[in-house]
């Protein structure tokens, strides 16, 4: 999904070679290692799970951000003053928490306190995104849009960046993981950072993701090196290139996957096992609030898509009898994006507009017609309030059926397929009507 274009991190590593920054061994944090929880991966005959020292960890997730009415991906909230920061994840890392959330998704950008003091305050991971050149690169002086994973220069300005990443954050308490990209396969094959429908590579694109993935593969094995404590993912564009992947990169700890196939993810869990035999993480999915045919928000829908993705996400995790593979999902997104449809205008209009099209999404979907509206994704609704950049927060029925979602561990021995699919029958089939009561007098 577009997300902000993110310039690489510290303009500082102009002219510092890669070998010369491991040997410097840069540090930006005085934190103990000992305060860092010790995450991995463990994998049996029942599947495949995360544990955070040494306790079961199933990612209930969000991608989380913070874009108010009237602005668009230039907008600096961690450069805006600490006190307004403060109020903002006062407020909306509490509806997170409330609603069952364990961890977020963030770029590279956030200030290192304020992982920790999220952790520290609401118990909410972050999951540490560097973007990898996904929304273009400085190489030379000059802006690069359409990036050269196979130029030696920009390689060598990725994996720096990385690397004071890592230095940066190794040390903060409340990284769960790191990840890499950001459907960057997609980005060497659309020629504008919107979303349009599912791109298909040609043959001249595989060299391309060869590059990327080499360089992926570099990265991953250098992050290892610097921190032995948490595992590395990369953000893949649904599963295009797995054969390369798997040809690429030899040390992958987890496959994280922006998948958006509607209701159901078909055969992805199955898919990611027998290619690769790793972890799998859906790093974005999810469905918009908005009925494209009838122009008219449509939050039940959406509900119900949410509820058919976390079925099969709580289906897949270790133990639960089929593939158990899945440590768990972030859903796409926490709040509307205002912004998404034309980033540079419209900015105070809540746009109908659809830009891609998706048969996956059954409600609204006509052949030949786009039905999928980027500023209508977030679980949350936002209205404009007096107060500059400070909205509010109108949860949608999504919100309530996620807080019902996450309540259930599906790690725990006393679970498995028979007991949580009928959770979630009942929930599809019983609890909507009483979701959207709440929904309404929250509202009124």
């Amino acid at each position: 999904m577009y997300q902000e274009y993110h310039k690489l991190t510290h303009p500082k590593i102009k002219g510092i070679g890669l070998s010369l920054i491991i040997l410097l061994g840069l540090s930006f944090s005085n934190c103990s290692n000992n305060q860092v929880a010790f995450v991995k991966v463990v994998s049996d005959s029942t599947g495949h799970k995360l544990t955070v020292n040494d306790t079961d960890y199933f990612v209930n997730g969000m991608n989380w951000d913070y874009y108010p009415i009237g602005t668009n991906y230039k907008y600096k909230f961690w450069e805006q003053p600490d006190d307004f920061i403060k109020s903002v994840l006062d407020e909306e890392m509490k509806a997170l928490h409330d609603m069952g959330v364990n961890t977020i998704r963030q770029y590279v950008g956030v200030p290192p306190h304020w992982v920790e003091y999220i952790y520290d305050t609401y118990g909410i991971f972050t999951v540490l995104n560097h973007s990898f050149a996904r929304y273009g690169i400085e190489v030379n002086g000059s802006w690069v849009a359409n990036v050269d994973y196979g130029d030696p220069a920009t390689r060598e300005i990725i994996l720096n960046d990385v690397i004071l990443m890592v230095e940066q954050f190794r040390y903060v308490p409340g990284v769960l993981m790191w990840l890499l990209g950001n459907e960057n396969n997609y980005g060497l094959i659309w020629e504008s950072s919107e979303t349009g429908d599912m791109p298909e590579a040609r043959d001249s694109h595989f060299q391309q993701a060869r590059d990327l993935y080499s360089l992926y593969n570099e990265a991953i094995r250098i992050i290892h090196i610097r921190d032995n404590r948490r595992p590395v993912a990369i953000a893949n564009g649904d599963v295009q290139f797995i054969d390369l992947i798997v040809e690429e990169i030899e040390n992958l700890d987890i496959f994280g996957t922006n998948s958006y196939r509607g209701a159901s993810f078909e055969d992805l869990f199955k898919l990611v096992n027998d290619k690769l035999d790793i972890p799998l993480l859906l790093t974005e999915f999810g469905a918009d609030a908005f009925h494209a045919q009838e122009q008219r928000e449509d939050q039940s829908s959406q509900a119900l898509v949410l509820l058919e993705n976390w079925r099969e996400i709580y289906l897949q995790a270790a133990g639960n009898g089929d593939v158990g593979n899945t440590i768990g999902g972030l859903t796409f997104q926490f709040s509307d994006g205002w912004w998404k449809s034309g980033p540079d205008d419209k900015l105070d209009i809540h746009d109908s507009t659809a830009s891609w099209s998706n048969g996956g999404y059954s409600d609204d979907f006509t052949p030949g017609v786009n039905n999928m509206n980027e500023e209508w994704f977030g679980i949350c609704g936002r209205e404009a309030s007096k107060t500059p950049n400070r909205d509010i927060l109108r949860p949608r029925l999504a919100y309530y059926l996620l807080m019902k979602i996450h309540a259930l561990d599906p790690l725990l021995s006393s679970q498995g397929a028979p007991e949580i699919n009928k959770f979630f029958s009942e929930l599809a089939e019983t609890n909507l009507d009483s979701l959207s009561s709440i929904y309404k007098f929250y509202n009124n």
